[in-house]
């Protein structure tokens, strides 16, 4: 057993379902029991499974800052990992946790503060649950205004400009990072977006932004993805656009992995 997970290298030659290539094709996503699809913007459940399965063992504590539908939460729950989710939308919270109870587990906590992660008493959660830290943490902010989440202010896909968007970014890696416990790991998932005619590479100013809060990036992932909602049965448009304007479909996403030293 390594020190951050399960994972017995005594017999590594057997763990052929834990991905250790930084190319991830996932062809369907995982709709089984309480994940569902239907929530613009969510991520494939394999996604924490595999970051979970990497970062975590079972009885640590995962944090979500940007819970939306809970896919974190689920996976964890069904990984016998504690999760917490914040969540700004208190209809959407709501909805994901019947969904999470919906599976609960005996001694494993899954539960979503109602809050902006910007700004949310971090130490609310170290008390409510007697911990010291958690022990991972899965950032899937909006990927900035392609879908527009809320009309709250304070939602990041509300930003008015890129530096708020980062800006506002890095508030939420900055008061959630501190309950991050010492040489434990976080992940960003996200994904870049074409405004104007160029390509705004979102993924690299949140690494960047990760960094510049001390973190030290350990690994970069691209993860494909198929047809998303706002290009649902519009191929052979998306695809006349791109030989018009001499760009590319975007058919992946980033997942950066860090490490918290100090």
């Amino acid at each position: 057993m390594t020190k951050v997970n399960d994972i017995d290298l005594e017999n590594w030659k057997e763990l052929t379902d834990v991905w250790t290539d930084s190319l991830w094709i996932i062809p369907n996503r995982d709709n089984s029991g309480a994940h569902s699809g239907h929530y613009h913007g969510n991520f494939v459940p394999q996604i924490p499974h595999q970051l979970l399965s990497r970062y975590t063992k079972q009885g640590d504590f995962v944090l979500d800052p940007f819970a939306g539908s809970g896919t974190t939460l689920i996976e964890a729950q069904r990984m016998n990992r504690n999760s917490i989710g914040i969540e700004l939308q208190p209809q959407v919270a709501m909805e994901a946790i019947n969904r999470i109870h919906s599976e609960a587990k005996e001694d494993i906590i899954a539960d979503t503060f109602v809050d902006d992660s910007k700004t949310f008493d971090t130490n609310r959660i170290l008390s409510t649950y007697n911990i010291d830290a958690v022990q991972f943490i899965i950032y899937h902010p909006p990927y900035w205004d392609i879908i527009k989440f809320s009309e709250d202010c304070n939602d990041l896909s509300n930003s008015q400009t890129l530096n708020d968007f980062i800006s506002n970014f890095k508030q939420v890696i900055h008061n959630t990072i501190k309950i991050l416990e010492k040489k434990r790991y976080c992940a960003v998932v996200i994904g870049d977006k074409y405004a104007n005619s160029q390509i705004v590479p979102l993924g690299f100013y949140c690494m960047q932004a990760m960094q510049e809060e001390g973190l030290t990036l350990k690994a970069t992932i691209v993860k494909n993805f198929e047809e998303t909602k706002g290009k649902m049965n519009q191929k052979a448009l998306w695809r006349r656009r791109a030989l018009q304007n001499g760009l590319y479909i975007f058919k992946h996403e980033y997942i950066f992995i860090f490490r918290k030293e100090k």
